[in-house]
């Protein structure tokens, strides 16, 4: 049994922190609103607390998975940061997409703390939460890496380190710019489909089986094609990374031109009420342009 500490218990945090106190781990949860924290205890045991430096005292590693930026910084910072509370040589484990920027800011102040700091954004969704088999990218010194990995196999089908600090938002970086490009054309597939008078259904039987397949193909067309958008990671979630991706590429000096554009059609939807549909919802607006 290790002790732990879990920061955030959205729809991804709360099950991820659930994998951990089911694997037999001691787990201190906290949440920014309290009632989240007790409803996750009364569900899986473990302990609330009302600080994330009272979550994490004595824990030899920390999670989180928040919101952006500055939700990250208020967990980790200040008299009541999480930072305050872990002891030296202990491990904080990122799994809040962010910018590689406050990823550089936390490392630093960690290592000054001295402890390690590694950033690990994942992919999967809700349901890869849910499941256990969430996609896990690292960035990181290797010995903090080697030190946290066996415990994020408690929840990932797939745990890597992609190189120093950093690294893993880097690497999640990739995975938004290849998934709204995946998303868009799916969209477009099915869209022309109907226009077309094909069922959808029978059209992805087929073109799912060759080079077209994919994961998201083969995980929301129908519910795409039945209109029902309440699956997983929103679009105003989605923008926040976009909008994280295109300023790095500004940054990096790499062209994302799809990626722009996708972004732009996300804002789309956003102006149709769509801000909390999933992902997949691009379709939408091409079926309100007619």
């Amino acid at each position: 049994m290790t002790k732990l500490a879990f920061l955030g218990l959205g729809v991804m945090g709360a099950p991820m922190a659930g994998h951990l106190q089911k694997a037999g781990h001691e787990v201190a949860v906290y949440n920014r609103t309290a009632a989240k924290a007790q409803d996750w205890v009364s569900t899986y045991g473990g302990a609330m607390a009302r600080t994330p430096k009272a979550a994490a005292e004595g824990a030899e590693f920390v999670m989180a998975c928040v919101g952006n930026d500055d939700d990250l910084r208020a967990v980790c910072l200040g008299e009541d940061g999480a930072f305050a509370g872990m002891d030296k040589a202990s491990v904080f484990v990122d799994h809040t997409t962010v910018s590689a920027k406050v990823t550089t800011e936390l490392y630093a102040a960690a290592d000054k703390a001295q402890i390690s700091f590694v950033d690990a954004p994942v992919s999967g969704g809700q349901a890869g939460a849910e499941n256990g088999q969430l996609s896990i990218m690292c960035g990181g010194d290797e010995g903090a890496y080697a030190r946290a990995e066996p415990i994020l196999q408690v929840y990932s089908k797939m745990c890597r380190r992609l190189g120093p600090s950093g690294a893993g938002q880097m690497t999640k970086m990739c995975n938004q710019i290849a998934i709204a490009g995946l998303v868009q054309g799916l969209s477009e597939a099915l869209h022309f489909a109907e226009k077309s008078g094909l069922n959808g259904r029978d059209v992805v039987a087929v073109i799912s089986q060759g080079a077209a397949g994919s994961w998201q193909m083969s995980n929301r067309y129908e519910t795409m094609l039945d209109d029902h958008f309440d699956h997983g990671f929103a679009v105003d979630w989605m923008r926040k990374d976009l909008g994280i991706c295109l300023a790095t590429a500004n940054e990096v000096g790499a062209s994302l031109p799809v990626t722009a554009l996708v972004d732009q059609f996300y804002m789309d939807v956003q102006k149709l009420g769509g801000g909390r549909w999933d992902t997949s919802s691009l379709i939408k607006r091409l079926r309100a342009m007619g």
